[in-house]
């Protein structure tokens, strides 16, 4: 069962939509923010609230490669093995988390501290490759400074993502943040990079440069 507070929490969510079914994804993210993946009882509790079935419910969970069925890690590494991270070198970050972790695709170390994801796209091309954690970007990533990550986040000290946050945060914590619960960090590091905005000013520019 949920707490009081948790179920109060929820009721908050669903308040924020017209229909109360739009509140499904956010919802989902809560309960991973809890249990640190889909649970049943979150399943069940949300399609209580949402007067859904529990098939309704499940079939948005496991459509998007975001839920998790089984619980990850602290740390969850997602490495981009897409066509331009892969040309940039996706397969070899891929295989070189792979050896310093000891684990492979959708599983954890026996710590319970970190897991790996193959990612087909992490929407970063312009600093291909990239590898996220927990859905934090860490842009141009060589082998070298994977190692350095992985290592940081087994040891619970990674390093700062390269956009956003100016700590990496936890699987739950950020969880509850794509729920929708601020954590007061919205503002803090570099949001879009020059890479991103190159586009933008050569457009502005009126020129090609």
């Amino acid at each position: 069962m949920f707490t009081n507070e948790e179920i109060a929490t929820m009721d908050q969510i669903i308040a924020r939509y017209p229909k109360s079914r739009s509140a499904i994804m956010p919802l989902l993210h809560f309960v991973q923010s809890l249990d640190g993946y889909v649970t049943d009882r979150g399943i069940e509790t949300i399609a209580q609230k949402l007067d859904l079935s529990t098939a309704e419910v499940t079939a948005v969970s496991s459509f998007y490669t975001q839920y998790k069925s089984e619980p990850v890690g602290e740390y969850h590494v997602g490495v981009c093995v897409n066509t331009l991270c892969a040309v940039m070198g996706g397969d070899e970050l891929y295989k070189t988390a792979c050896d310093r972790l000891g684990i492979s695709n959708h599983e954890t170390t026996p710590d319970g501290k970190v897991s790996l994801e193959r990612i087909e796209c992490n929407a970063a091309c312009d600093y291909a490759p990239v590898v996220m954690v927990n859905w934090e970007f860490y842009d141009n990533q060589t082998p070298e400074s994977l190692r350095e990550l992985v290592d940081g986040v087994r040891a619970g000290n990674p390093p700062a993502p390269t956009r956003g946050p100016k700590k990496l945060r936890t699987w739950k914590e950020n969880s509850a943040v794509l729920a929708g619960l601020s954590d007061g960090l919205a503002g803090e590091g570099l949001q879009a990079g020059e890479a991103s905005l190159r586009g933008l000013k050569i457009s502005k520019s009126g020129g090609d440069k």
